[in-house]
């Protein structure tokens, strides 16, 4: 007698920490499986008629983060899915360190992509779908771009396509990541990084709103497994090739608009500034006074950010 298999579903409920989160009601998450059987989580909140943004964080993100953004853009009549890639939020975290971010290529998110895409077909939010990629999902988002993602506009803010080094950590980092692999210590912290530490609000490099910096910590002090550390020496190798490919190819055939903060510590400007230089249909916005948490900037900052999101996927900006 032959026995029917039984698979998983590919697509299960997953927590939602709403009590956090300050986003839309009715927000729901799932889990679903990358290729090489990683665990991600993804969420979505619903939102008006106008669709839906996919959401892409950037390194050490999680989705409730996104909650307010998600209640000011479903305000305005779009939902929005947002995303816990690979080794952060409550996705599948390194087996060696889970307070460590680790990938030993860009692929591996690229997986993770496709693995939402499976989400998005199954749960059917409005059309069209627009993508905010924000960091290291800037760099995510324009691989995801080039590889045929669905969307009819796009929105980078701050985008990690290229990473900020003091002049002595460039002149070794070739050394530094060339050597890490054969003497087998690339899982291990990159230079000047480390674990998880609370960051004091004084000269951050990523808001001057105390009121959304504060929200972001209270997320990680409550719910201590969403905090992340520093990267791996071989997750910044592969950040690293990923950032070089991406700028030796042309731009995508999608209309996107990039906002940069004048501020800007942790990613490359003039990365930045040279792919949208080279992109038809592309716009760069430089914010006065904004650092690299653009979309979590003061709102005499954040109001003007968001309108023009809203313009840019009306067709309008």
């Amino acid at each position: 007698m032959i026995q029917a298999v039984q698979t998983q579903p590919l697509v299960e409920p997953a927590p939602y920490l709403e009590d956090v989160a300050d986003g839309p009601e009715k927000a729901g998450a799932w889990w679903v499986r990358a290729a090489d059987n990683t665990r991600i989580r993804v969420g979505y909140w619903p939102g008006g008629t106008k669709g839906t943004i996919l959401m892409f964080p950037g390194r050490t993100e999680y989705i409730e983060k996104y909650g307010r953004m998600a209640r000011d853009m479903a305000a305005l009549g779009y939902g929005m899915a947002a995303i816990d890639w690979r080794g952060q939020g409550l996705a599948d975290r390194p087996a060696h360190r889970r307070d460590m971010g680790h990938v030993r290529s860009f692929d591996e998110y690229r997986q993770d992509v496709v693995a939402v895409r499976h989400v998005l077909d199954q749960i059917s939010p409005p059309k069209p779908w627009y993508l905010i990629g924000h960091s290291m999902g800037g760099a995510i988002g324009l691989r995801a771009l080039h590889d045929g993602l669905p969307v009819d506009r796009a929105v980078f803010t701050a985008p990690m396509w290229g990473i900020q080094m003091s002049p002595f950590m460039r002149s070794i980092s070739g050394l530094v990541m060339g050597l890490s692999g054969p003497l087998g210590f690339d899982t291990r912290f990159a230079p000047t990084t480390g674990p998880a530490e609370i960051m004091a609000f004084d000269n951050n490099p990523l808001t001057s709103d105390r009121d959304n910096f504060d929200y972001m910590w209270r997320q990680v002090k409550a719910y201590p497994d969403l905090a992340l550390g520093g990267p791996s020496i071989r997750w910044v190798s592969a950040a690293l090739d990923e950032t070089t490919a991406l700028l030796e190819r042309p731009a995508p055939d999608v209309p996107a608009l990039t906002i940069l903060g004048e501020l800007e510590q942790i990613v490359a400007p003039e990365a930045i500034k040279h792919r949208m230089a080279r992109w038809p249909g592309g716009r760069l916005d430089i914010i006065k006074g904004a650092e690299h948490e653009v979309l979590m900037e003061a709102p005499a900052i954040r109001d003007g950010i968001l309108t023009s999101i809203t313009d840019w996927f009306d067709g309008a900006g």
